[in-house]
């Protein structure tokens, strides 16, 4: 397999965790994106939306982290990361995409640019944005973890799943933009565990080889 990555990107981050987590050997091909290398016509070929994640594997390219998990927990289903029972599964799928559909979008890197510069926000502005939309999404997600978490180690039941995976890159973007996680323990409780775990870890961006 081979993961186009940049070693900041939340969405990427989520893949190299799970694929560390599945114990499945990758190759990391970092694109720039401060250097415009997601926009190139070479990768572009590759991905189409310029953006990363995307997986190449068996002459097959997947895009969109979630779709590309999704896959790999059908290539190598252990640690199965969306369950097997339907129920749990709805569950799982909902605190992911809160996450992936709710949170990250508003705050990523391109809206975030098109406020300061196409619309002429200030920095303290966009902090503002960034701030009310993470502190409103994290609000669900601890009520969440306060009902389906069991021991405070992991956001749905008592193992790791899709939820927690992308959780741990949320939360390292709010420490990163400065966003008071004080109205939310259980997710620092389970934040703080799921970041022991050696998968989590190898995937941090402070490991990764194009880290400047």
């Amino acid at each position: 397999m081979k993961l186009y990555s940049f070693w900041r990107s939340s969405a990427a981050y989520r893949v190299r965790i799970a694929l560390n987590l599945k114990q499945i050997e990758y190759e990391l091909v970092p694109k720039a994106l401060a250097q415009g290398a997601h926009r190139l016509a070479e990768y572009l070929a590759t991905n189409p939306q310029g953006l990363v994640p995307a997986l190449e594997h068996q002459g097959r390219v997947f895009t969109q982290s979630l779709a590309i998990i999704e896959y790999l927990d059908s290539f190598a289903p252990e640690p199965r990361l969306l369950p097997q029972d339907p129920v749990d599964r709805a569950h799982v799928a909902a605190m992911a995409q809160a996450i992936a559909c709710d949170i990250h979008p508003l705050n990523n890197l391109r809206v975030t640019n098109y406020l300061k510069h196409e619309l002429g926000q200030g920095e303290s502005a966009v902090q503002d944005w960034y701030t009310h939309w993470i502190q409103e999404g994290f609000a669900a997600m601890e009520a969440w973890a306060v009902q389906r978490s069991t021991s405070r180690r992991y956001l749905y039941g008592d193992a790791v799943s899709l939820a927690d995976v992308l959780l741990v890159p949320q939360m390292y973007n709010a420490r990163r933009f400065k966003v008071s996680l004080e109205a939310f323990p259980s997710l620092v409780t389970i934040d703080s565990y799921l970041c022991t775990l050696p998968a989590f870890i190898a995937a941090s961006p402070e490991q990764q080889p194009d880290r400047n």
